[in-house]
């Protein structure tokens, strides 16, 4: 019986790692997925793809003006063309 138990507490262990592994092998982009999906909980049809696009939406617009934010204090002493290309490369590089 103990045996048993001893088995079972390590298949527990081992399946909890292997889903802790999966969270950590996902990407922002799906784990973005994953917690609007959870707000979603009990929205259907239109109301729902209306939420989703909203939610997946949402944080686009802060890292973009998070970026926008940083390269232009980087900027800081920089005027004309040289100013306008350093700008350029930099909001590449996100």
């Amino acid at each position: 019986m103990k045996q048993l138990l001893s088995v079972a507490a390590l298949g527990l262990s081992l399946v909890c790692g292997l889903a802790q592994a999966e969270d950590k092998a996902r990407t922002p982009q799906q784990n973005k997925m994953a917690m609007c999906n959870k707000e979603a909980a009990g929205k259907s049809g239109d109301e729902r793809r209306a939420f989703m696009k909203t939610c997946l939406s949402a944080g686009k617009s802060d890292a973009q003006q998070a970026k926008a934010k940083a390269c232009n204090a980087d900027a800081t002493g920089k005027k004309g063309a040289e100013r306008k290309a350093f700008l350029d490369e930099c909001l590449k590089k996100a």
